[in-house]
């Protein structure tokens, strides 16, 4: 088992604990002039020293509420721990979000200063000085020193006013973390230092990472996977991370900072499981068939078929040859793959295991900090979520309509429940059973082996006209792992069968097209709409008939957190494309 000896009762203690240890180790790295630059732990818990100082000399108070809008990054880091340190409560907010959401998310939690990453999110927010009652600070992390309102300034301020860290208590409040709000208003989720000093514990005990590990940081600290598994976790069992430059330059990152560990969510995975094939089939020749066929022989001896003496060799070259070149391109040295936020796919699971990398799938959500159930060394099911995490229980409630009666709501139980969400009493108590347990709102099933698997959202779910229940969500993934789609929206409710909103990869398809010698406005192309309903029939051994999309409409317009279709954690507002594209969508039923 990793993890320290001693056992923190709140992040603040769980810092101190790691710069005694590890003060000599590397924590974070920065890309500045074309190469990474490390920090140690000893440094960053210095800069949390002085921040502390420099924000009570502000008059950042215990309670008060700290806010940011920011890329994860050692500032990031450092404004977190030294408001913790302080006793006040961390407000983190995605640069990606909408000015609007950025002044609810303020005013919702009653921040009193907020730390912006660069000018231009700064003026924005000092404009907001003045304006929201609880503001009062604005300060900017990339400013220069001699800047008004600059946090090297208030490093500057804390050198010269030091002050002694409060120790929190479990039970105190850490930070606010918002929900994505894609049906309304984002919900500030309350967690204490024990929810997720809850998860740092069972993370120990289940995984066997290391001082010795490395990752590579992508995954906004804003969301709880990124925070707790590269910042939380991250601290508590003495690894380190370096700071990808952008999500387009992963590949390169990758190959420079050879991690061991990858924590990502599964549209990475499903991109890389894009590439890697788009790759292969261009190439052609013996090694693609080596790497296809090495697949396929890799996949029949882990399910236990046999393999010929043949097939047998051609694996052990694919392994030696292709897999290695493969595992290559993520820097030669990862151990460990870690998927959370949302579904993956068991066929992109079997892939990347296939190839070599041990693959971690996990589950849990804002309010269960996050994890509440993962797959883990010695316990790996592909397409489960995994078994349930130490110290925390699981109910099936299978009182909600599911059209099965082995799957139902999944309630769960334990130290990593949230408090409640902020300011709402009446939203909290529908969440909430009189037991002390949280509706997650997910549909799902554990198994005879005690794994748990997710098989939609309730408020997703709808019934067709036959009275047969569906949940689009897993058919949709499914679907984008076509390298022709970028978007799958299934739609039903009430009717007589599925229809599907596509949204297209047009790289992709201008390559069919040219290779099939299609021309004209492919989205209007009979030959094309065939060939995307041909697509989707691929899939329907993975899924009841009924589920199946009999229509199909292309779109190709991209969907993002800017224009509105995606939460800032990528997840899709439903009803945002459904007004959207409304009457598409009706037009296949007429």
């Amino acid at each position: 088992m990793s993890g320290q000896d001693q056992r923190p009762k709140s992040l603040v203690e769980s810092l101190e604990l790691s710069r005694k240890k590890f003060a000599q180790n590397n924590i974070f790295a920065t890309k500045k002039n074309g190469a990474y630059s490390w920090i140690t732990y000893g440094d960053f818990a210095t800069k949390v020293d002085q921040l502390r100082g420099g924000l009570v000399k502000t008059g950042i108070k215990k309670g008060d509420k700290v806010a940011i809008i920011a890329r994860n990054s050692v500032e990031w880091a450092v404004a977190a721990y030294a408001t913790y340190s302080i006793g006040a409560v961390f407000v983190a907010m995605y640069e990606n979000q909408k000015d609007s959401e950025w002044r609810y998310i303020i005013n919702d939690s009653g921040a009193k200063l907020v730390f912006s990453w660069d000018d231009s999110i700064h003026q924005k927010v000092l404009k907001m000085v003045g304006d929201i009652d609880s503001l009062e600070y604005a300060f900017n992390l990339t400013a220069s020193k001699n800047a008004k309102d600059s946090y090297l300034g208030l490093l500057e301020l804390g050198k010269k006013n030091a002050v002694e860290a409060y120790m929190p208590k479990p039970d105190e409040l850490l930070c606010l973390i918002y929900t994505s709000g894609t049906t309304g208003n984002p919900k500030g989720v309350m967690l204490t230092h024990d929810n997720v000093l809850s998860n740092c514990f069972a993370a120990s005990e289940i995984f066997d990472w290391s001082s010795e590990d490395t990752t590579l940081s992508f995954l906004p600290w804003a969301h709880i996977f990124g925070q707790v598994a590269e910042l939380h976790v991250l601290i508590f069992l003495g690894y380190k991370t370096a700071f990808a430059e952008s999500v387009q330059t992963i590949t390169d990152n990758l190959q420079e900072i050879k991690p061991t560990l990858l924590m990502a969510v599964p549209r990475v995975f499903n991109r890389i499981y894009d590439g890697v094939n788009k790759k292969m089939r261009a190439k052609g020749g013996p090694i693609a068939a080596l790497f296809f066929n090495g697949l396929e022989y890799k996949q029949r001896s882990k399910e236990g078929g046999s393999l010929s003496l043949k097939e047998s060799l051609v694996l052990f070259l694919a392994e030696k040859v292709v897999f290695a070149k493969v595992r290559g391109a993520f820097g030669g040295n990862l151990r460990y793959a870690i998927s959370g936020a949302a579904a993956l796919d068991a066929k992109i699971g079997h892939f990347i295991d296939n190839l070599g990398i041990t693959i971690f799938e996990g589950y849990g959500l804002s309010e269960t900090s996050p994890m509440i159930s993962a797959n883990c060394n010695g316990h790996i099911k592909i397409g489960s979520v995994g078994k349930l995490i130490p110290g925390v229980q699981v109910k099936i409630d299978t009182s909600v309509a599911t059209g099965s009666s082995e799957e139902g709501e999944i309630v769960a139980y334990g130290p990593n429940i949230m408090q409640g969400y902020y300011n709402l009493p009446e939203e909290t108590a529908k969440v909430m059973t009189d037991d002390k347990g949280f509706r997650t709102g997910d549909i799902g099933r554990i198994d005879s082996e005690g794994y748990l698997h997710i098989t939609g959202r309730i408020k997703e779910q709808y019934k067709l006209e036959n009275g047969k229940y569906v949940v689009p969500s897993p058919l949709e993934e499914t679907l984008k792992l076509s390298p022709y789609i970028d978007n799958a929206f299934i739609y039903g409710d009430n009717k007589d069968f599925n229809v599907c909103l596509l949204g297209v990869n047009m790289e992709a398809l201008s390559e069919y097209a040219k290779t099939n010698n299609i021309s004209g406005d492919l989205l209007k192309s009979s030959a094309i709409r065939e060939m995307y309903q041909a697509e989707v029939l691929k899939f329907k051994d993975s899924f009841k008939e009924y589920e199946i999309p009999r229509k199909v409409t292309l779109i190709d317009e991209e969907w993002t957190p800017d224009n509105g279709f995606l939460t800032p954690s990528l997840k899709v507002k439903r009803r945002v494309v459904l007004e959207r594209y409304q009457s598409q969508i009706e037009g296949l039923y007429s």
